[in-house]
């Protein structure tokens, strides 16, 4: 089973690191899940949008807090949903002196939609639209499009005025031996809001469907994409 990264790109996915490939060419018949561990060099936030990232913090998004040498790790589990479809976990954690902060998403592959779709938070309720290239170092690089609100009943897409629109490459450091990742997130009003940068090493372990740890999987799922 191809992973829902070598479907966004297609024969674009031989351009990536072979250490890129592996870290995004598994799913869930493969059993094995990426677990990373670093350092953040720099986090950094626009404090005219504290109030928003504040209420992310809520539905582990964003967060108003930024430090320098930040602990870091990442956990990608891939497995199938509730609905069948092949997902992949984000989940995030930045180890702060007195706090610990968590980013959490998790990824499908939209037949419809012909892409990414990543669903951001531990409740599902924001769908964003991702665009995925191979960038000319091998790194892969993913930048947001259109997204959109679900709650209950309720459905609509965001203004783009009132969007984060963010920019993501990670690629691999053959010389240091770790992946580099730098995340910048804009507003078309406000300018950056919020970014990171820094390196980690990842492992493969092994991941039943059965056995995938509590805090993985998200709170709620949502079936529209």
């Amino acid at each position: 089973m191809r992973s829902i990264y070598e479907q966004a790109l297609g024969d674009d996915f031989r351009k990536l690191h072979p250490q890129i490939r592996q870290r995004f060419g598994f799913s869930s018949a493969d059993m094995i899940a990426s677990i990373g561990r670093g350092v953040m060099k720099r986090i950094w936030y626009n404090k005219l949008a504290a109030l928003p990232l504040q209420i992310g913090t809520l539905r582990h998004m964003m967060f108003p807090q930024g430090g320098c040498d930040v602990p870091f790790s990442i956990e990608n589990y891939a497995y199938v949903d509730r609905f069948g479809r092949e997902t992949v976990s984000w989940i995030r954690k930045f180890q702060f002196p007195r706090s610990v902060r968590h980013f959490d998403a998790t990824m499908i592959y939209s037949g419809e939609r012909e892409r990414i779709v990543d669903y951001l938070g531990n409740r599902q309720h924001l769908a964003v639209d991702l665009d995925i290239s191979a960038a000319p170092n091998g790194g892969i690089r993913i930048r947001s499009g259109e997204q959109r609100f679900y709650e209950g009943r309720l459905g609509f897409r965001f203004p783009r005025l009132l969007t984060g629109i963010a920019d993501v490459n990670e690629w691999y450091d053959d010389g240091e031996q770790c992946f580099r990742i730098s995340v910048h997130v804009n507003n078309p009003l406000l300018g950056p809001v919020f970014r990171y940068e820094g390196s980690f090493r990842a492992e493969l372990i092994a991941a039943k469907p059965g056995a995938i740890p509590v805090g993985i999987r998200p709170l709620r799922d949502e079936s529209r994409e």
